[in-house]
């Protein structure tokens, strides 16, 4: 860059270009800006993150934006009720810590009080301000963070929150909303979500283990139906690579949950693992989709436990390094 010297001989020639000096200060100021926004796209693949990976820690909505910030990560998977919580919704009851021992009173007594927390978010989704999701998406934008898809998981709500959920996703920016993969569910879903142009993706778990099982039953309800595919948990489950799927299925997959674990016929099967220590071929699945290019979504899910005296932050910025040196 050009630089000129302006000599500056009296106060009131200092005076007159006081106005230029600070309207220059501040384009430099929102160009710095600019450069100091995150950017995990490489190579043409976006690499994201699910907020489900910082279970671990607090996960406000301004927690889950400033874990994105310190690991460099520009786009992300939003839980629903991270949204939710941050729109002003009615909260459930803390679960009891795993493994109390509670007698069939308690049990009864706890289940009634989740179930009036329940009906209390129903009647609260009716009318809730979208408002709050506008501004959630601008707090996340102007940061340099994109909310693609919104984990609301409603196949099982009333009609009312179903359209509330896509109206919701929908003033967030993201593309869909995701819930768990089964055929009622994309039967259902897949008509609100061309009511709303938008997607209704599904996820999977370890279902591709059944031999019955084929993604392909499952797109048939709608064009708007989009997979989101857990290459961990397929290969985990099925022994497969995940290739044969995403090369077949390229244009119906709308995102990738990435994660490390051991075959199917290892010592400690179908575990999750320190990425790089599983057997996941997690480098072909990158490589694979820079390569044509798709325009697949690829998310970090932190499964494996967190190593003694790390956070879940930090592993995930180890994630996205080891995509980050695959793909450039």
């Amino acid at each position: 860059m050009k630089h000129t010297k302006i000599h500056l001989n009296s106060m009131p020639n200092r005076l007159l270009l006081l106005p230029l000096a600070l309207a220059v200060l501040s384009l430099m100021s929102g160009c710095a800006g600019k450069s100091d926004k995150p950017d995990s796209n490489f190579n043409g693949v976006q690499i994201g993150v699910i907020t489900y990976s910082w279970r671990s820690m607090p996960t406000t909505a301004h927690d889950i934006l400033d874990y994105c910030l310190q690991a460099g990560i520009s786009s992300i998977e939003l839980m629903g009720n991270v949204a939710e919580a941050y729109a002003g919704a009615p909260q459930m009851t803390a679960r009891p810590p795993r493994g109390t021992e509670l007698t069939d009173a308690g049990r009864d007594s706890i289940l009634q009080v989740f179930e009036e927390a329940m009906k209390k978010q129903s009647e609260w989704r009716k009318t809730a301000d979208l408002s709050k999701y506008e501004e959630l998406r601008q707090m996340f934008n102007d940061a340099g963070v994109n909310i693609h898809i919104v984990k609301f998981s409603p196949a099982n709500w009333s009609d009312e929150e179903i359209d509330y959920a896509f109206r919701a996703a929908k003033a967030m920016g993201a593309s869909g909303v995701s819930n768990e993969i089964g055929h009622e569910a994309c039967a259902r879903l897949g008509k609100f979500a061309e009511k709303h142009d938008m997607f209704a993706i599904f996820h999977n778990h370890g279902q591709p283990g059944d031999p019955d099982f084929n993604f392909e039953d499952f797109l048939v309800y709608s064009p708007k139906v989009m997979l989101n595919f857990d290459v961990g948990h397929y290969f985990g489950a099925t022994g497969k690579h995940p290739n044969e799927v995403i090369e077949q299925l390229h244009d119906r997959i709308f995102s990738i949950h990435l994660k490390d674990k051991t075959a199917r016929d290892a010592d400690r099967p179908d575990t999750n693992m320190p990425w790089g220590e599983g057997d996941t071929p997690l480098a072909d699945i990158l490589t694979l989709i820079r390569d044509n290019p798709w325009p697949i979504h690829c998310d970090i899910e932190l499964e494996y436990p967190v190593p003694e005296g790390s956070d879940a932050v930090q592993e995930v910025i180890r994630c996205v390094e080891y995509c980050r040196n695959i793909l450039l």
